[in-house]
């Protein structure tokens, strides 16, 4: 349904750090980028995620009730994605753990504030 997301960052060095190794984690890398803009993914892969610089120049500001969010594979992969997270500086929004209905996830924070989690499906509608 998504091709893919783009949250704003005021380091885009800092933050591509932080996501090559989220992202790394996940089996993805670069798949595009220049000075102002970078993202991962695989072509015709699902979704991917990007950091952009604002085009307009103002700084980058986090959106209250905006998250993206990473699919994992398993609770571990969760687990795994959440605690590199917070080991890179993320900021915790709620550990990673069952949420009821079949839901792994774990919630964090990036470097700019942005909200992301790394979910997973564990019933029947997915793992």
């Amino acid at each position: 349904m998504l091709g893919y997301v783009t949250l704003g960052t005021n380091d885009l060095q800092k933050a591509a750090a932080f996501y090559d190794k989220l992202c790394g984690e996940l089996g993805v890398g670069r798949m595009m980028g220049d000075d102002n803009f970078i993202a991962w993914g695989k072509p015709g892969g699902g979704a991917g995620i990007g950091l952009t610089k604002p085009y307009d120049g103002n700084p980058a500001t986090v959106g209250n009730g905006v998250m993206a969010a990473f699919q994992c594979e398993s609770p571990e992969q969760v687990d795994k994605i959440y605690n590199l997270a917070i080991s890179l500086g993320a900021k915790d929004e709620g550990p990673a753990g069952d949420r009821g209905g079949n839901f792994y996830a774990g919630y964090f924070r990036d470097p700019d504030g942005n909200k992301l989690n790394a979910f997973c499906m564990t019933g029947p509608f997915g793992g």
